[in-house]
C-alpha cells in the first residue's frame, strides 16, 4: 500500500486525488493533508480519509479546523504554517506527495519532499517554470522520480521509453530514439474569433472553456495560451528538450492529450476522455495501473480528430513563453508572475484581453535581473515582476 501527502488536498487536484484514493482504498492510503484556508472542506476530508496530520496554512484556520475535529471525534492532528507543510512532504513514512498547491507557496514544500528522495506527483506549475534548474538539480542528487501531472506532460511521459522516463530532465532524447515532443493545446475559446473582435472579449467570454472545466485564471490562460506557453517550459526541463524537439500544435477536440515523435516515423500519444482523475491515478499507481472513475473513450462517438499550427499573431503570449526560456529563470519567473497580475486585472474588468500580452511583454521588457540560484532568489525576482506588473496596470488604468 503507497502511503500519501497530498499539499493542496482541498483545491481541484486535491479533491481528484482523494477520488482515486475513494476507488482505490486497498492501494492507497492518506498520512497527511495540507491546505490553505478551506476549513470546511478539510474537515470533510479528514473525517472521510482520517490522516495522520492535516496542515492549514495559517493559525486562525489551523485552530478552527481543530475545534470541528476535537468536536467530531476525529483523531487526526492539526497543524498550520510552511514549515508544517514541508514537514508532511518529508515524513519517513510517505511514499508519494500529491504536489498541487498552487503558486509560489507551492514550492518550498514541493523542494522539500525532493529533497527527501520522495515519488513527487507534480501538479505545480510554478516548480519548473521559476525553479526549473534549482527543481531538477535537486531530484538528480536526491535521486527522487517525477512523475508529472498535468494532462499533457502526462502524455508525453507515457508515450516515452521506459529510460527517460527513469531519468527525466537528464535523458538524452535523441539517444533514445525520440525525435520531438508534440504538445496540443485546444486553442481556447477564441480560437476562431477574428482577431480585430479581441479586445472587446469579455471575462466570461474567456472563461468559457470548450472542453476542460476550470477556474476562471487558468481558463483565461487558455484563451491566450500561456498555459501552453507555461507547459512548453514545463516540457523543456522536464524532458531534457530543446526549442527544435519542441512542437506545439492545436487540437481543437482535446482528445489527445500530447504525443511524442519518433527517428524511425513512429508518433505515440496518449488519448482519454479530458478528466484529471486519469493523469493523477496513472502518477499514483506507476508503474501500474488502477481504477481512477474515468468513464472509458467511447472512439465511435467521436468526432474528427483536427491540427493546426498555432498563430501567434492570435496567441502572443505562446510566443512570448518561448523567447522567456531562450532568456533564463529570471525571465520565466518574471512573465508567470506578471501574467497572474495582468490576468487578476482583466478578469476585474480593468484592462482589455488584448492588453494581457503587451503588458506581459512591457513587464520583461523593463526587468534586468540576474539569474537566481536560490528558491529566495526565485521568490525576488517574481515580487519585483509583480510590483512592475501592478505599475503597469495602474498606467493603463488610469
Amino acid at each position: 500500500m503507497k502511503q500519501l501527502t497530498i499539499l493542496g488536498s482541498t483545491g481541484s487536484i486535491g479533491c481528484s486525488t482523494l477520488d482515486v484514493v475513494r476507488h482505490n482504498p486497498e492501494h492507497f492510503r492518506v498520512i497527511a493533508l495540507v491546505a490553505g484556508k478551506n476549513v470546511s472542506r478539510m474537515v470533510e476530508q479528514c473525517l472521510e480519509f482520517s490522516p495522520r496530520y492535516a496542515v492549514m496554512d495559517d493559525d486562525a484556520s489551523a485552530h478552527l479546523l481543530n475545534a470541528s475535529l476535537k468536536q467530531l471525534g476525529s483523531q487526526t492532528e492539526v497543524l498550520s504554517g510552511q514549515q508544517a507543510a514541508c514537514e508532511m512532504a518529508a515524513l519517513d513514512e510517505v511514499d508519494q506527495v500529491m504536489a498541487a498547491i498552487v503558486g509560489a507557496a507551492g514550492l518550498l514544500p514541493t523542494l522539500a519532499a525532493i529533497r527527501a528522495g520522495k515519488t513527487i506527483l507534480l501538479a505545480n506549475k510554478e516548480s519548473l517554470v521559476t525553479c526549473g534548474r534549482l527543481f531538477m538539480d535537486a531530484v538528480k542528487r536526491s535521486k527522487a522520480q517525477l512523475l508529472p501531472v498535468d494532462s499533457e506532460h502526462n502524455a508525453i511521459f507515457q508515450s516515452m521509453p521506459q529510460p527517460i522516463q527513469h531519468n527525466l530532465g537528464y535523458a538524452d532524447l535523441e539517444q533514445n530514439g525520440v525525435m520531438s515532443v508534440l504538445l496540443t493545446g485546444s486553442g481556447g475559446p477564441f480560437r476562431e474569433t477574428p482577431l480585430h473582435e479581441l479586445a472587446s472579449m469579455t471575462p466570461d467570454q474567456a472563461c468559457r472553456h470548450p472542453n476542460w472545466s476550470m477556474g476562471r485564471k487558468i481558463s483565461v490562460d487558455s484563451a491566450t495560451m500561456m498555459n501552453k506557453g507555461l507547459e512548453y517550459i514545463e516540457a523543456r526541463w522536464l524532458f531534457n528538450a530543446s526549442a527544435r524537439q519542441m512542437e506545439v500544435l492545436i487540437h481543437p477536440q482535446s482528445v489527445i492529450h500530447s504525443m511524442v515523435r519518433y527517428q524511425d516515423g513512429s508518433v505515440l500519444a496518449q488519448l482519454g476522455e479530458p478528466d484529471m482523475r486519469t493523469p493523477i491515478a496513472h502518477t499514483m499507481a506507476w508503474p501500474n495501473r488502477v481504477t481512477s472513475g474515468v468513464k472509458p473513450l467511447d472512439f465511435c462517438k467521436l468526432s474528427a480528430l483536427t491540427f493546426s499550427a498555432p498563430d501567434y499573431q492570435r496567441y502572443p503570449c505562446l510566443k512570448l513563453a518561448m523567447e522567456a526560456f531562450e532568456q533564463g529563470q529570471a525571465a520565466t519567473t518574471a512573465l508567470n508572475a506578471a501574467n497572474e497580475v495582468v490576468v487578476a486585472a482583466f478578469l476585474a474588468e480593468e484592462i482589455r484581453f488584448t492588453d494581457i500580452a503587451d503588458l506581459n511583454l512591457a513587464v520583461l521588457e523593463q526587468m534586468d535581473l540576474e539569474e537566481p540560484q536560490s528558491v529566495d532568489d526565485v521568490l525576488r525576482v517574481d515580487a519585483i515582476a509583480r510590483e512592475v506588473a501592478r505599475k503597469q496596470v495602474m498606467r493603463l488604468a488610469s
